[in-house]
């Protein structure tokens, strides 16, 4: 079972086992651009390929000023999804993370369904609580904890501020 009380295909604890490995999150420049890519033809119906439990998140870059869609995985916490900066592990923070801080609106796409949300960034307790949360979903996020070398992975709350646009 997931953190989310799902079961987890055979695929999906394999992929779970797997994203411990270094090899894995270097073929992160070829996955990542296809998830986008499945994500918004499905307009976020697929992401992951349904593996993990992950949303499609735009944000407005922060110094281009135009939006910029990234997957990831996230846990629910209340109704609020929570993700984090990860960044498979590399030491420099995922621009997605910088442009939250920059401008914390942005939407999400789960299930087909748009939803806006301001992102907060989790400190102290809670963020420890939260982090709790997404190793339960991803164990592998201890390793990229540990590759990042002291890099502040951050935790990020997205709050809902509107109703989801099933369109």
């Amino acid at each position: 079972m997931s953190a989310l009380g799902r079961p987890v295909s055979a695929v999906g604890r394999a992929v779970r086992r797997l994203g411990h490995s270094r090899w894995f999150a270097a073929c992160t420049p070829l996955l990542v651009p296809a998830d986008r890519l499945v994500a918004r033809l499905t307009r976020g119906r697929v992401v992951a390929l349904g593996l993990v439990p992950s949303l499609l998140i735009t944000t407005t870059g922060r110094r281009s000023g135009q939006p910029r869609s990234n997957p990831l995985l996230y846990v629910p916490d209340g109704d609020a999804f929570v993700v984090t900066g990860s960044n498979w592990g590399r030491p420099e923070q995922p621009a997605w993370a910088l442009n939250l801080l920059a401008d914390p609106s942005a939407t999400v796409s789960i299930g087909g369904a748009r939803i806006p949300v301001r992102a907060r960034l989790a400190e102290g307790a809670e963020r420890e609580r939260l982090w709790a949360l997404l190793v339960a979903e991803w164990p592998a996020y201890r390793t990229y904890l540990r590759r990042a070398g002291g890099r502040d992975i951050r935790v990020f709350r997205l709050e809902p501020t509107a109703a989801p646009d099933r369109r």
